[in-house]
């Protein structure tokens, strides 16, 4: 049958979680365990030879990193300086 290097990690994990909970060994909830960890986007390997941080919509349309606004992220309004009280009259 195929061996562990012979199947793909995202195989192999399909493979373990096919099995009933109740029925998997220790050693499969370990490997389980290592191959989600494997698997993980911040634990994937990046090919070093270009960047694969792709722009917001946004800034791709307008050419500016923070977007259209250029005042932050989707949804936020810019800060607005609040207005100055005026002085209360004394009445007579």
């Amino acid at each position: 049958m195929n061996s562990p290097e012979q199947t793909s990690p995202r195989q192999r994990l399909q493979q373990l979680l096919s099995i009933p909970e109740r029925q998997r060994t220790d050693a499969e909830w370990d490997e389980i365990n290592e191959l989600e960890i494997e698997l993980a986007p911040g634990n994937r390997e990046m090919p070093q030879d270009r960047d694969n941080r792709r722009p917001t919509p946004s800034a791709a349309i307008f050419g500016k990193p923070g977007g259209a606004g250029g005042g932050g992220g989707q949804g936020k309004r810019p800060f607005k300086k609040p207005n100055k009280r005026q002085p209360r009259r004394n009445p007579r």
